[in-house]
């Protein structure tokens, strides 16, 4: 059963057709404005945990509905990219879903952080308020081999609106060495692509969602765009990674909980796990195991992303990033006296997380170390 939709916003009117989904738009995703001169509208997902606030167990159960789309008897070595920086989190856990089928799979994200270790590939997102995207090379020699042996790509985004970022991480991959790939599938919560990459890459390629359509957008050419702050950064800045604690970045097989037993609440307290940036997997298996323990448990995660209050984003705060880049980053729809307790879990010392952020949250920050 088809559905529309049409939204307002400041400068223009964006027309939406869904066709297949799994589960109601209306518990999939909203949308919002973006501050970016290059696209005005977001799609902003319900069960993500990046915008909005979202229960651990419903994006666990989104992670294996859209892991559970994905064919068996697929050709291995499998690898899976979760695509920086809003699906690093559900790359890794459609990952941990596909594990039971596909134990060997390994997991790589693409990244904005340079980490000073040699870069496999670069690759452009040409829409996004940080476009430019890295891959950095595994330091394991197995991880590498079977990197190269790669036969099937899962690419794990959250949304698809074009399907052209797909295409170029697709040609990026081939051109910096993976000449063995046989299958791509290309795996969102909503797809709005038409199917753009089996059209452009052939029968090898396929999408699969929890949700797809199309969608038409009407520019008011009266408004003129918006002011976006400089976030396009792939630089190192002061924040020195202690790469032993890779989660993703270097390539993973198995993901390990490094941050387990270094928070403790009560039985029914609400709570809030707000992850950091890139640093979203590790900080959303605190938020599942207190959700475990009887909390009634919300994550979120802070972003680069610069977006407007309205529709789906009811408040904003702006705040300076925690790895010294000297950029602006973005907590929305966190409101601290909704919860009893509100924890921040970093991969920097916590001395870089801005202290204006935990100060307003009345946040404990837990660090990865």
């Amino acid at each position: 059963m088809t559905s529309s939709f049409t939204v307002n916003l400041t400068r223009g009117t964006l027309h939406v057709k869904v066709d297949k989904a799994s589960l109601p738009p209306q518990q999939l995703f909203d949308f919002a404005e973006r501050r970016n001169p290059k696209r005005a509208f977001l799609f902003v997902s319900k069960v993500l945990g990046r915008h909005i606030p979202v229960k651990p167990s419903l994006m666990a159960h989104a992670f294996e509905q859209l892991a559970a789309q994905i064919p068996d008897n697929l050709p291995q070595p499998m690898l899976v990219i979760g695509m920086a920086e809003t699906a690093v989190g559900l790359g890794a856990g459609v990952h941990r879903a596909l594990q039971s089928r596909y134990p060997q799979a390994m997991y790589w994200m693409s990244t904005r952080h340079s980490l000073g270790t040699p870069l496999f590939a670069r690759f452009e997102e040409e829409h996004s308020h940080a476009s430019s995207h890295l891959l950095h090379w595994p330091l394991d020699e197995s991880l590498k081999k079977q990197l190269l042996a790669t036969k099937t790509l899962v690419l794990v985004d959250d949304e698809a609106s074009t399907g052209k970022t797909f295409i170029n991480l697709t040609k990026a991959l081939q051109d910096a060495g993976l000449q063995h790939i046989e299958r791509i599938i290309a795996a969102t919560l909503t797809d709005w692509s038409g199917d753009a990459l089996h059209q452009a890459l052939g029968d090898t390629a396929q999408t699969v969602s929890l949700l797809s359509g199309s969608y038409q957008w009407q520019a008011n050419p009266n408004v003129p765009p918006p002011d976006m702050p400089q976030v396009n950064s792939v630089a190192q800045g002061d924040w020195q990674p202690n790469l032993a604690l890779d989660w993703g970045r270097l390539g993973v097989i198995n993901h390990r909980h490094t941050l387990a037993n270094k928070v403790s609440v009560q039985a029914g307290q609400k709570v809030l796990v707000l992850g950091t940036s890139e640093y979203v997997w590790r900080s959303f298996l605190v938020a599942e195991d207190l959700e475990q323990q009887g909390a009634e448990v919300y994550f979120a995660s802070t972003t680069r992303s610069p977006i407007a209050i309205g529709h789906a984003i009811k408040t904003a705060r702006a705040f300076s990033d925690n790895y010294g880049l000297g950029i602006a980053n973005f907590s929305y729809n966190v409101e601290p006296n909704s919860f009893d307790k509100i924890i921040i879990c970093s991969e920097t010392p916590a001395a870089m997380m801005d202290s204006s952020l935990v100060t307003a949250l009345n946040a404990q920050v837990i660090v990865d170390d």
